[in-house]
């Protein structure tokens, strides 16, 4: 969209925000909250944003330069409407509080290059979002308020009446009475919304635009669960390593990578971080697979991370935790709310106690994801029927298998089975497997797999 304002000066556009812009997001930003309340967001934070809702976040560049910006996400109106803060409606600045199914359009933030205060953008910005809101069909605008100026009157005047005679324009509040005149009423006070705002003593209004072109009859298709999951299943290289932080780069890749197809779901395979092995002994196995253990909580957090900053929920393969003195094979699945869950390898295999005096598990999971249910069955454990038909019998849609197999006959037990359970149990099944060569890893020489994602019989794909 461009807007038909120009002059000799200024020539000015109003667009949809892209990674490129942070730049100068960060840079007005500072200048506009460095001084109370904690200026810009990081990069991994504002690149989340876009992630999680591309079309709401808006910006006006002059001749190039984004000169002022409006963050927006959808959420239900249920949830927003009664008192709240601010950091409750972020979701720790990574918007996961964002809803696709969501009934109203809150505005997260606006503002304005302090050089560009006299072009009237943030009206502009306005109207976006109202526009935005009709097109979506949502119900209404939603948007927490700071009252700046209410320090100069808070020893004679509550919150209440201030926003009284801002209201009755006796006085002149820069953010409320701006949002009043683009036809926001104030619905509510908010206490402690942001602590840190002094000027506005941590109080805020809740303000409410009603879009009178709803159209209810819609909602329900609105508010409809997914129908449509997408997984992203990664066929994974085994390479030489030489530290924790390159594995890290390759996994950030893939999860990057994916996240630009919307994924609901990235699937890695069992012990990914294999490579690392080659950074110890060979000749004590027992205590190499030891060593490596030693990496999984740093890699669980930073995964966690890469689950929330991307917007996707990860099944991070497989990797060896060393538990009350027992070694067991583990997946972690990190879900882009923020929660991790574990499922344990319940069936080791004869090569896995031989050489690694590993252990297995004793519990069967089923996750509850914000698409659906689903299970995770390590390597051996899907030629078991029965774990897939206990998850099944609890509600199981997707079960994800990560794998590391060397032969193609390894592999055809894991792919056949992976096939039967999707048979038997109606559900769909993700595998993720290993190539590549570890020449340095002793029992890891070669890999083998052929990634995939397999359909019911009765079921075809969307």
């Amino acid at each position: 969209m461009v807007n038909n304002f120009d002059s000799e000066k200024h020539h000015l556009k109003l667009r949809n925000l892209v990674p490129e812009d942070y730049k100068d997001i960060a840079d007005i930003m500072d200048k506009v909250y460095g001084g109370s309340i904690g200026g810009a967001w990081k990069l991994d934070e504002y690149e989340a944003m876009l992630r999680q809702f591309p079309e709401g976040q808006i910006c006006i560049d002059d001749n190039g330069q984004v000169i002022a910006a409006a963050f927006s996400a959808i959420v239900n109106h249920k949830k927003f409407a009664t008192n709240h803060t601010y950091s409750e409606f972020l979701g720790s600045k990574y918007l996961t509080t964002h809803d696709d199914d969501g009934d109203v359009l809150y505005g997260v933030d606006v503002f304005v290059h302090p050089d560009f205060r006299d072009l009237r953008l943030g009206r502009r910005l306005y109207d976006a979002r109202k526009d935005l809101c009709r097109r979506l069909n949502l119900r209404s605008i939603l948007a927490g308020g700071r009252i700046p100026r209410y320090f100069e009157h808070s020893k004679e005047l509550s919150p209440h009446e201030y926003i009284e005679k801002v209201s009755r324009k006796e006085i002149h509040d820069p953010i409320l009475s701006f949002q009043l005149s683009n036809d926001f009423e104030v619905k509510r006070l908010l206490t402690n919304y942001l602590p840190e705002d002094i000027e506005s003593k941590g109080y805020a209004t809740l303000l409410e635009w009603t879009n009178i072109y709803y159209d209810d009859e819609q909602e329900a298709a609105i508010m409809q669960k997914k129908t449509v999951v997408r997984i992203g299943v990664v066929q994974w290289q085994m390479r030489e390593l030489d530290s924790l932080e390159e594995l890290m780069k390759q996994v950030e890749y893939f999860v990057d990578a994916l996240s630009y197809y919307k994924i609901d779901f990235t699937l890695f395979p069992e012990f990914f971080n294999a490579a690392l092995l080659g950074l110890f002994d060979q000749k004590n196995q027992v205590e190499s697979i030891r060593k490596l253990a030693e990496f999984t909580p740093a890699i669980v957090e930073q995964m966690a991370k890469l689950s929330l900053s991307y917007n996707t929920n990860i099944i991070g393969g497989s990797m060896p935790l060393m538990e009350d003195g027992k070694l067991y094979n583990v997946a972690y699945v990190f879900l882009r709310d923020g929660s991790i869950h574990t499922q344990y390898k319940l069936h080791i295999t004869p090569g896995e106690r031989r050489t690694w005096a590993m252990d297995g598990g004793d519990k069967l999971q089923v996750i509850d994801t914000d698409v659906g249910k689903i299970g995770v069955l390590i390597c051996y454990d899907v030629e078991f029927p029965e774990l897939a038909r206990l998850q099944a019998e609890q509600g199981m849609k997707i079960l994800f298998v990560p794998f590391w197999t060397d032969t193609k006959n390894g592999f055809l037990r894991v792919q056949r089975c992976a096939q039967a359970r999707a048979i038997e149990n109606e559900c769909y099944v993700a595998i993720s497997g290993s190539v590549g060569n570890l020449t340095q890893v002793e029992n890891a020489e070669i890999q083998y797999a052929q990634s995939a994602v397999y359909s019911p019989s009765d079921f075809s794909f969307p």
